[in-house]
């Protein structure tokens, strides 16, 4: 007689059955409450509030700070991660920590600090002044505090695969007759960019929903530098909870909506590798 030998590791089952019970409670419930929220409503107040100049213009300013920002640290992201694992130089380890700072300085430090160094007497402020540009209490400064927070999120997804890439192949390019450039576009760049596309999702969605970091340096002037979340804040200031939820049920549907977006376009990546 045979019996069913059983796994250390719990199965199929058992795991799928704890993972949707976690994410119900943790992500699906909250946000089911939300739209439930904001259906207290009704339709025609719905979108009279999510429609008006004010939200619109918020809206606006919050998605495209939050996409300007994800795009500068693609470019500088994928750049500080290679050189973190293609060179050693001296403080290395340093530089390497402080593309973390972010994550661990408190969002409200980090807003202080950036609208002094931006401000138009601080540090930065005056150089940009002399030049004609300014920084803080406009879409730029708001731009610039994204492009701080969301950083590490780029470096730290690209770094691995980085670090897993195989120098032999970029030599057997080099042998071939291929330039650095087409080096770096035919052989590396597809190899990484499914990684440096994800790391600028999670940098575009941190920033859309970023309040701390923003708030000080943005000037916070409605239909100019208001960002979404303020605009929420206020909302729920003044009690107005459906209103609130109504904005954040936008945000949320066109926060999935785009990152959907992006987990189609990796998926078709992968699989034009195959090919």
């Amino acid at each position: 007689m045979k019996f069913k030998r059983h796994s250390v590791i719990p199965g199929f089952g058992f795991t799928l059955g704890f993972t949707l019970t976690y994410l119900s409670l943790i992500v699906l419930i909250p946000l089911s409450l939300l739209f439930l929220k904001a259906t207290t409503l009704g339709w025609e107040h719905f979108w009279h509030t999510v429609v008006s100049a004010r939200v619109l213009a918020s809206l606006r300013l919050s998605f495209g700070t939050a996409l300007a920002s994800a795009l500068v640290n693609a470019v500088f992201g994928l750049l500080v991660a290679w050189v973190l694992v293609r060179y050693d130089f001296p403080g290395k380890k340093i530089v390497d920590a402080l593309v973390d700072l972010p994550f661990a300085l408190p969002t409200a430090v980090a807003g202080i600090a950036l609208t002094t160094l931006y401000a138009p007497h601080g540090w930065m402020g005056r150089l940009l002044a002399g030049l004609g540009i300014k920084a803080a209490f406009t879409p730029l400064g708001i731009t610039l505090a994204l492009i701080f927070i969301g950083l590490p999120f780029v470096v730290r997804t690209v770094e691995p695969i980085l670090q897993d890439f195989e120098k032999e192949i970029e030599e057997a390019a080099f042998s071939l007759g291929a330039n650095r450039w087409q080096t770096f576009c035919k052989v590396i760049l597809p190899a990484i960019l499914p990684a440096l596309l994800t790391g600028c999702a999670m940098a575009f969605s941190r920033a859309v929903g970023e309040y701390g970091s923003v708030v000080f340096i943005a000037g916070n002037m409605p239909l100019k530098t208001e960002i979404a979340p303020l605009l929420i804040m206020t909302k729920l200031e003044q009690y107005d909870y459906a209103g609130a939820t109504a904005i954040a049920g936008v945000m949320l549907v066109i926060s999935f909506l785009l990152l959907f977006a992006t987990h189609l376009f990796q998926a078709w990546t992968r699989q034009y590798e195959r090919v």
